[in-house]
C-alpha cells in the first residue's frame, strides 16, 4: 500500500471501510467491541472457554458476511449482539444439560482493607444474583445484561433486540420481576 493510500480509521469511517473490503477498518472493529461482546457472551452461559469460542464465532461470522452488512442508523455492536444471541441460543440447544460453573472461582479476591465477612457476604449475594439470572428466560437476561453490564440505554437496547422502546420498557419491569421471584426461590432475603 502506498502512503497517499492510507485512510485514518475513526469510529465514523470503520464500518463503511470495513463493508468495502478494509481488513484494517474490521481490525479496528474487533477491537472496539470484542471485551464487550465477550462478557455478554460470559454472562449468558458462564463458562469462559465457551465464551472465547463463541466470541470468536461472533467475528468470525461477522467478517464473513460485512460484504452484506446494511447500515440501518443503529450501532454496529446492534449487529453484533444479534450474531452473539444466535449462536448462544444455539450453544443451549447443543448443550441440553446446563452447565454449573463454580462461580467463586471468577469473584473478585477481597482487599486488604475490605471487611472478610463483608466480602464473603457481597461474593455470595453475587453467586446468588447471577444463579437467579441465568433461570430467567432468555431474552430477559438479555436485557438485564445489557442494561447492567453493558449500561445501555432502552433504547439502545430496543435497536439490539429488535423491539420498540415501549416493549423493552414492558420487558424490563416483567423480567425485574421475575428475577425477585427467582432470588426468593432460591433462598435470598432481602432486609
Amino acid at each position: 500500500m502506498h502512503e497517499s493510500e492510507e485512510v485514518n480509521i475513526t469510529d465514523e469511517n470503520a464500518v463503511a471501510l470495513a463493508c468495502g473490503g478494509n481488513p484494517e477498518a474490521f481490525s479496528y472493529l474487533y477491537e472496539k467491541n470484542v471485551t464487550r461482546i465477550y462478557n455478554y457472551i460470559y454472562y449468558r452461559i458462564g463458562s469462559a472457554s465457551d465464551a472465547e469460542d463463541i466470541t470468536s464465532r461472533v467475528f468470525y461470522r461477522a467478517f464473513g458476511h460485512i460484504n452484506s452488512y446494511i447500515d440501518k442508523g443503529v450501532p454496529f455492536s446492534a449487529w453484533l449482539y444479534r450474531i452473539a444471541h444466535n449462536l448462544i441460543a444455539n450453544w443451549h440447544r447443543d448443550n441440553l444439560r446446563r452447565k454449573e460453573v463454580p462461580l467463586e472461582d471468577h469473584l473478585d479476591l477481597p482487599h486488604k482493607a475490605d471487611q472478610p465477612e463483608r466480602m464473603l457476604e457481597k461474593n455470595q449475594e453475587m453467586i446468588l444474583l447471577l444463579k437467579a439470572i441465568r433461570r430467567i428466560s432468555a431474552d430477559r437476561q438479555q436485557l438485564i445484561l445489557l442494561k447492567y453490564l453493558e449500561d445501555l440505554s432502552n433504547a439502545e437496547i430496543a435497536q439490539i433486540m429488535g423491539r420498540s422502546e415501549g416493549a423493552i420498557k414492558s420487558l424490563y419491569h416483567r423480567a425485574l420481576i421475575a428475577l425477585r421471584e427467582e432470588m426468593e426461590e432460591i433462598g435470598y432475603k432481602s432486609e
